[in-house]
C-alpha cells in the first residue's frame, strides 16, 4: 500500500479485565473507502474511538498522517473529521451558524472560516439552507449537514458510524454519492454491519469479530475468500443428470428448473472439472451455451469469517 494515512500497530484495549479488541494491525490509504466491518460487539466502536481519539488504547499504537495519536493528540486530529451514527447537531442553529462553530471547535483560523464553510456546504450540496434552521431539514439533508462539518477543516481521514442509518431509499443514494466523492481525495473509513452498505461503498473491507482482526484485503478479495464448489450451465441438448455426473470431479447435479436446460452442478474444488464438463459436452454434443463458476454471497463469508456457519 502506498504511503498511509492511518497506521494501526498492535493495537489492544480491554475495560476492567476484558479485552474488547486484541493485537490489531491494519493501514489506510491516502484516498478512498474502507469499511470496518463486523458483528454487534465484535470490536468495531473501541476501535472507531481510539482512531478518532476519543478513547486512549491499553496496548499499541495509532498514528494519523504519520504523527503518534497518543503523543500528540492535538496534531494529529486536525487531520480526523468524525460523524458519529447520531450527528451532533444543534436544531435551533441555522446550518451556517453551525458550521462556523464546528470549525471554530476544530481550531481553524478565523480569516479561513468562511471559504471553508462556502467549500463544505456546496461539496455536501446545503448551499441553499444557509440560513435554515437545521431542525427544519428533512433527516437526508441533517446528514449532509453532519458529514459537511466532518470536512470542514480539511481532514485527511473522515470516519463515519453507520453513514445512511435511519435513511430512505433516496436519502441512501444521495449519501453514497456524496461519500464515494469526498473519497476522490480523502480516506474514509466507514463503520457498519450491514453488508449492501460494504458492497455499494467500500473498496476495502477491514472485518474484526470477537476483537480480533479476521480480515483485511479488497471487496474482490472479500467476495473469493471461499473456493467456489459450484458452477451453473446451460446446454442446448442436455442429457440426464446421471450422464453430468460421470465428469470427473462432480460430485452432484441438479437441474434449476425442469423447464429450463440448466443445470447447478457441485464440484470437487479443481477447477479442471469445468474444462473437463466443456470437453465433454463437445464430445457427446450437449450444445453447452454457457457455464460460470458461482460466488459465494457476502452473506457466507461474513458468516463463515465471523464463526458462524453451519452452526
Amino acid at each position: 500500500m502506498s504511503q498511509s494515512i492511518v497506521r494501526v500497530e498492535h493495537l489492544s484495549h480491554r475495560y476492567s479485565v476484558q479485552w474488547a479488541v486484541r493485537d490489531i494491525n491494519f493501514e489506510i490509504g491516502q484516498t478512498g473507502i474502507t469499511g470496518l466491518l463486523g458483528s454487534n460487539g465484535a470490536g468495531k466502536s473501541t476501535i472507531m474511538n481510539i482512531v478518532c481519539g476519543v478513547l486512549s488504547q491499553t496496548e499499541g499504537n495509532v498514528f494519523i498522517d504519520g504523527t503518534d495519536l497518543r503523543s500528540e493528540p492535538v496534531k494529529a486530529k486536525r487531520s480526523i473529521g468524525f460523524l458519529p451514527q447520531r450527528p451532533p447537531l444543534y436544531g435551533d442553529l441555522t446550518v451556517d451558524e453551525y458550521l462556523t462553530y464546528a470549525a471554530q471547535l476544530r481550531g481553524m483560523d478565523s480569516k479561513a472560516i468562511p471559504a471553508a464553510l462556502e467549500r463544505a456546504k456546496e461539496r455536501c450540496g446545503i448551499s441553499h439552507f444557509s440560513k435554515r434552521l437545521i431542525r427544519n431539514l428533512s433527516g437526508g439533508y441533517q446528514q449532509r449537514v453532519g458529514i459537511a462539518q466532518s470536512i470542514i477543516h480539511d481532514p485527511k481521514i473522515v470516519v463515519m458510524d453507520e453513514p445512511t442509518n435511519g435513511l430512505d431509499p433516496n436519502q441512501i443514494l444521495d449519501v453514497r454519492t456524496l461519500i464515494k466523492d469526498i473519497a476522490k481525495d480523502k480516506a474514509v473509513l466507514i463503520s457498519t454491519h450491514i453488508l449492501s452498505e460494504v458492497q455499494a461503498t467500500c473498496d476495502r473491507i477491514i472485518m474484526i469479530e470477537h476483537g480480533s482482526l479476521v480480515f483485511s484485503g479488497t471487496i474482490e478479495d472479500f467476495d473469493n475468500y471461499i473456493e467456489p464448489d459450484t458452477f451453473v450451465m446451460t446446454l442446448s441438448h442436455a442429457p440426464l443428470e446421471e450422464e453430468l455426473m460421470k465428469v470427473p470431479g462432480v460430485t452432484d447435479v441438479k437441474a434449476v428448473s425442469e423447464y429450463s436446460p440448466r443445470f447447478r452442478v457441485w464440484f470437487d474444488g479443481d477447477r479442471e472439472t469445468l474444462g473437463r464438463m466443456v470437453d465433454a459436452s463437445v464430445r457427446n454434443g450437449w450444445g453447452l451455451c454457457e457455464i460460470q463458476l458461482e460466488k459465494s454471497s457476502m452473506n457466507d463469508v461474513f458468516a463463515q469469517l465471523s464463526g458462524r456457519r453451519n452452526k
